[in-house]
């Protein structure tokens, strides 16, 4: 297989979301001069979820008007407006304008929905593209979309978004006892969407080569017509199921191979909508009050962690595959459990367990990293048993990850910004008992 193309599907995957992940970021620097200050990602949480039009689009194009959607057309079109969004957004994000008698960030707005189209989009489009390429790659797009977590994070934390010190309040006229005090980051909001723009724009062209280089179009996958199967057998062995011609759907069967029955299907999918919703939209809806009790470093330890085990276990799923149903089930579970402790200590914030000491610090980290790594190795499993079942199985597959996204994010909404069931702590500040 070549490096090359290895490196071209996996800069094509970390193009996917690094732009809605770099806007999140972000935040800390805009919010400050946002006329909409906190309420500004509650808006972009419902923008995100209102861009999910476009892979319903999509799917509702391949499931009624099949073979009429130009599929790598489509991808042209979303890399190039979402470059041009970025590029826009470094240059109009701070502009505002009078909306019903009082000023509104409609660039930045309006620019973060195209954006967010865009990235909502790619679930549908990239998924089934890969498709065209052998299967070891699909392991290594997966790499890709965990990096375009990383990435945008690391870039950050150099840039000094959210860095704070603790001042005694008493010495400037701010009253008594200490005070959070956020440092001036080492360079713009503006230059770090140029990084967005430059980021998107890279996977604009590895698309481009991927379709035009010598050397992508030889690592085409060759099974278009052929697929090879593994089929679980009694005892919990396995059987390898002959090559065969891939001419129809068989009759009970949803996708092409007839591997899975139904409820085999209705159990990969559920469990797909599961893990997105837990990764994408339940658990960073409250990481800041699971994590900021315990102080600002263990926060972005945490954050740049678990963002750093995505990737690395993408990288694990490549050396060791499993389309064992049970395993996926299992690991589900464990990180599901990992969840349940994330979620309490968001819930008991601002005075989690094991508030003083080291052992509550580890112990969070910890939980973060083992959540995220378990699940993106279900998530990696469960895309690569799905792309043995064909085209149609990746569409879905990208549509069910954008369905249990949007539902953790709506679920998460009214809990987080109306009802208010978590509480933040004073990251200088506290009254818990020892």
């Amino acid at each position: 297989m070549s490096l090359v193309v290895h490196a071209l599907v996996c800069l094509l995957g970390t193009g996917s979301w690094v732009a809605i992940n770099g806007m999140w970021v972000e935040l800390p620097l805009i919010v400050p001069s946002a006329p909409e200050g906190w309420f500004l990602p509650s808006c972009l949480t419902v923008i995100t979820q209102l861009a999910n039009v476009g892979p319903l689009a999509v799917t509702l194009a391949h499931r009624f008007l099949p073979g009429r959607l130009s599929e790598v057309g489509v991808i042209y079109a979303i890399l190039s407006l979402g470059s041009l969004a970025c590029l826009l957004l470094a240059f109009f994000w701070g502009e505002t304008s009078v909306v019903g008698g009082s000023p509104r960030s409609v660039a930045l707005l309006s620019l973060f929905f195209l954006l967010a189209l865009v990235d909502c989009t790619s679930s549908v489009t990239f998924l089934p593209y890969m498709q065209r390429l052998r299967a070891p790659y699909l392991s290594t797009y997966f790499v890709g979309e965990g990096l375009s977590g990383l990435l945008p994070g690391l870039v950050a934390l150099g840039q000094g978004v959210g860095t704070l010190r603790c001042v005694n309040g008493s010495q400037q006229g701010n009253g008594t006892g200490l005070r959070a005090e956020y440092q001036p980051a080492r360079f713009s909001a503006t230059a770090f969407f140029l990084f967005l723009c430059a980021m998107t724009a890279s996977c604009l062209a590895s698309f481009l080569l991927l379709n035009h280089l010598p050397a992508a179009r030889r690592e085409q996958a060759k099974e278009k017509y052929r697929v090879r199967v593994q089929m679980e057998v009694a005892g919990g062995g396995r059987a390898t199921v002959e090559e065969r011609p891939r001419l129809s759907d068989p009759a009970g069967s949803l996708f092409g191979s007839g591997t899975y029955s139904w409820p085999q299907v209705a159990y990969i999918f559920g469990l797909l909508g599961w893990v997105n919703a837990l990764t994408n939209g339940v658990l960073p809806a409250v990481q800041s009050y699971s994590c900021l009790p315990y102080g600002n470093t263990t926060y972005h330890l945490s954050a740049t962690l678990a963002a750093l085990a995505n990737p690395l276990a993408c990288l694990l799923g490549m050396y060791l595959p499993s389309r064992s149903l049970m395993l996926m089930g299992v690991l589900s579970l464990a990180g599901s459990l990992f969840a349940c402790y994330i979620m309490a200590m968001a819930v008991l914030s601002p005075c989690p367990l094991l508030l003083h000491g080291s052992h509550g610090v580890v112990l969070i980290i910890l939980c973060w990293v083992l959540f995220v790594g378990l699940l993106s190795y279900v998530k990696l499993m469960i895309g690569v048993v799905l792309r043995d079942e064909g085209h149609s199985a990746l569409v879905w597959c990208g549509a069910m990850v954008q369905l249990g996204s949007m539902v953790g994010a709506l679920l998460m909404f009214p809990l987080v910004n109306v009802y208010n069931l978590f509480h933040s702590g004073d990251p200088c500040n506290t009254s818990c008992p020892d």
